[in-house]
């Protein structure tokens, strides 16, 4: 669903302002996305959510628990070192 929504965005704002606008605005999607936290901890995505203009508004996920943020973490150094291709 937000892939069809960004693709129609991206061209409503093609058509209104021109290719210079969805272009710097998938430049910015891109760089927000490369920023991430640590292997074990999860990111929350604020800045993509506020770009997309999500940021104000309340989903099934926010309510309830998401089972990527519960409270059991593992070893942050092991976690690391697997995300990495060490282990």
């Amino acid at each position: 669903f937000q892939l069809n929504q960004d693709k129609t965005n991206f061209a409503t704002l093609r058509n209104i302002q021109g290719l210079h606008a969805p272009l710097k605005l998938q430049m910015e999607f891109r760089a927000v996305k490369q920023v991430q936290r640590l292997p074990f901890l999860h990111s929350s995505n604020i800045a993509l959510d506020t770009l997309r203009g999500n940021d104000e508004s309340i989903g099934f996920e926010d309510i309830l628990n998401d089972p990527s943020q519960s409270e059991a973490m593992g070893e942050p150094h092991m976690m690391v070192e697997y995300k990495l291709g060490l282990l």
